[in-house]
């Protein structure tokens, strides 16, 4: 295969923004799109590989495997290696010991896109401390190195022509199926080979074409492709459905650059300026490390990372890139330094090795001692009225009144009303997480319990589309009175007067639950009460109490570029332009009179259990706090009007 410097050009175009993504710099939103870079260029590179070997008639399985192996293993390898200790002295969280060990196992499989699919959201907070988050998209590519060989060489006895065709078709239906997916299962889609595939096929297709006509030398489409891969980068967000029909904007402008962006090209020469070539060759090792330097930073701070950091860690990971690059990469590609059989060797036992570990400390994680530099590590020993750090384990005791009371599946027409009569109204309450926080509390209000049966289907408000299988459900017809409580994202704003207009048709009575104020934490590391508790020990529960509060209070007033005040805004006009009502969280949280934000009780009793969400024992107390008259005044004079 002729080397193409561009390609090594283009690479770079690729680790970069993901690098500079996910160190959290705003400018770089869209940067995720780096790995979609990836996939086309891989496409393109294995398949240019596998039609010459066809084609020379040396196709060779064993030969292709042992050049995967070569070329992905001994970095990944490495990677994981100095994971470990570190994993054992910063990780202090149990949930993070047993993810890190589940991590490891899925990673040495091949299979971490399924579990990253099952465990969360690439775009939570939460990922941000999985140091091996990032193997997915490698675990995506493997499935297709150990896949489309066989493929290709089952087919190959149509004719080169027919396979094109063939491959074109499986574009195009895993094309449709990420824009299926997306509605309605968001995160495997994300995740999973079935709707990544087009991507990687459309770099199969781009080497078919260049195996018959070769690279075109088009200043113009090659400028159209860059243009379309920088849009990208710099307009995409989080809120971008991804991967749809929007990620043909990335992925065609990659094509258009390895089809017209010949060397003698503007944008050929510029990608092939040695800068960039040299990135590009350090490309793999920089996005292998990038996450776990990052994550285990995050972790290990505790607060957010402040920029200047950041900056130093993407230069560090560039650094250790290139050692990894000439002392790890290279050598191991050379046969001469290590046979196909010891590199063989080599992979079977570091899989082995790393799976046992794994599996090791996710079963044992309670009982490893770990964290041992983290200065947080001494709160999971504070003896401290009833203060608790684990906030995940805050988080999943919090869902198990809705777990309880709900079908498994969302998605089933079968629903029911918590303590059901006929002489109570049918209360339901939508939403994310936050419609469960709200659900909790109601389910603890001896007022809402008499005069409403309750309950609650758990969804983001941007997917009601008119079509959505919630409009037909039992549990919506059954419905008198629609309780709208999430976090708001963009396009749930945008979407919200399309239900506002489909509640209102159908004769239901409708109110929004305003964003709450979010508050430094997350279930997944520490808030800021931990940060309080942290920082004032030595006082009594009781004082200590006080002092955390007052603390979220002062927080409360002075930061007035919350993201709360944004959505609020938003909810406040679509209110007056709708008449509905909205009911403000803050009124239960936060006393002006007391200037205090009651996030914990007396003796330390966490109501939150992150930036805004309440755990079972807060949904108690707010449930019998007087303020929470207040709260649900609006929701109960709607029935004294009737």
């Amino acid at each position: 295969m002729k080397y193409r410097a561009e390609i090594d050009g283009l690479r770079a175009l690729a680790v970069v923004p993901v690098i500079l993504f996910h160190a959290g710099f705003d400018a770089f939103s869209g940067g995720f799109v780096g790995v979609d870079i990836f996939f086309v260029i891989s496409g393109y590179l294995i398949t240019t590989i596998l039609v010459e070997d066809i084609n020379q008639n040396r196709f060779s399985l064993t030969d292709f495997y042992e050049r995967r192996a070569r070329r992905i293993l001994p970095a990944l390898f490495s990677v994981i290696l100095i994971c470990i200790p570190f994993a054992l002295m910063i990780l202090v969280q149990p949930d993070h010991k047993k993810d890190f060990g589940q991590s490891l196992v899925a990673v040495s499989l091949f299979a971490s896109n399924f579990l990253f699919w099952i465990e969360s959201d690439y775009f939570d907070v939460v990922s941000e401390y999985k140091p091996l988050l990032h193997t997915w998209s490698l675990a995506v590519e493997e499935q297709y190195y150990l896949l489309f060989p066989v493929f290709l060489s089952l087919v190959w006895r149509f004719g080169k022509n027919i396979v094109f065709w063939i491959i074109i078709f499986l574009a195009f239906v895993s094309l449709i199926l990420s824009e299926w997916g997306w509605r309605n299962f968001p995160s495997a889609n994300f995740y999973l080979a079935p709707s990544r595939s087009w991507e990687l096929f459309a770099g199969s297709i781009s080497a078919f074409i260049i195996q018959n006509k070769g690279v075109r030398k088009n200043n113009l489409i090659a400028f159209i492709g860059i243009l379309a891969i920088i849009y990208s980068i710099l307009f995409y967000n989080d809120t971008t459905p991804f991967p749809s029909i929007y990620t043909l904007v990335p992925v065609l402008g990659t094509v258009l650059l390895i089809l017209f962006a010949h060397k003698d090209t503007i944008i050929g020469y510029f990608l092939s300026l040695k800068i960039f070539v040299g990135i590009g060759l350090v490309s793999y090792s920089a996005y292998l490390w990038h996450q776990p330097l990052f994550a285990f930073t995050r972790i290990l701070l505790v607060d957010e990372v402040p920029s200047i950091v950041m900056i130093l860690l993407s230069l560090l990971v560039m650094l250790i890139a290139f050692l990894s690059w000439k002392f790890i990469e290279q050598p191991f590609r050379n046969r001469s330094w290590i046979s196909k059989k010891n590199i063989f060797s080599f992979s079977i036992i570091g899989i082995l090795i790393f799976s046992i570990i794994g599996l090791y400390t996710s079963y044992n994680y309670k009982n490893i001692d770990s964290g041992f530099v983290h200065p947080y590590k001494n709160l999971f020993n504070l003896n401290k009225g009833s203060y608790e750090a684990d906030n995940k384990l805050l988080q999943k005791m919090s869902w198990n009144i809705v777990n309880k009371h709900s079908e498994p599946d969302i998605k089933a027409k079968k629903y029911f009303f918590v303590n059901s009569s006929n002489k109570k109204s049918n209360m339901l309450l939508l939403g994310n997480s936050h419609s469960k926080d709200i659900f909790n509390i109601f389910y603890n209000s001896k007022t809402i319990n008499s005069k409403f049966n309750m309950d609650r289907y758990g969804i983001q408000i941007s997917e009601l589309d008119a079509e959505h299988i919630f409009w037909n459900s039992s549990t919506y017809q059954l419905a008198t009175h629609i309780l709208i409580a999430t976090r708001y994202r963009e396009p749930d704003i945008i979407n919200l007067p399309n239900v506002i207009d489909q509640v209102k048709k159908d004769g239901k009575k409708l109110f929004i639950v305003s964003h709450i104020f979010e508050f430094p934490g997350d279930a997944s590391g520490f808030s800021l009460i931990d940060k309080t508790v942290f920082l004032n020990k030595d006082l009594d529960s009781k004082n200590l109490a006080e002092k955390v509060n007052k603390k979220y209070y002062e927080f409360y007033i002075n930061d007035k570029e919350n993201n709360s005040y944004y959505f609020n805004n938003a909810l406040q006009e679509i209110s007056r332009k709708y008449n509905i009502d909205i009911l403000d969280r803050m009124n239960y949280v936060c006393s002006d009179a007391h200037k205090k934000c009651y996030v914990v009780q007396s003796d330390l009793t966490k109501n939150f259990y992150d930036y805004g969400h309440h755990t079972l024992e807060g949904a108690v107390f707010y449930a019998n706090s007087k303020m929470f008259d207040e709260f649900i005044s609006k929701l109960i004079n709607s029935l004294e009007k009737n």
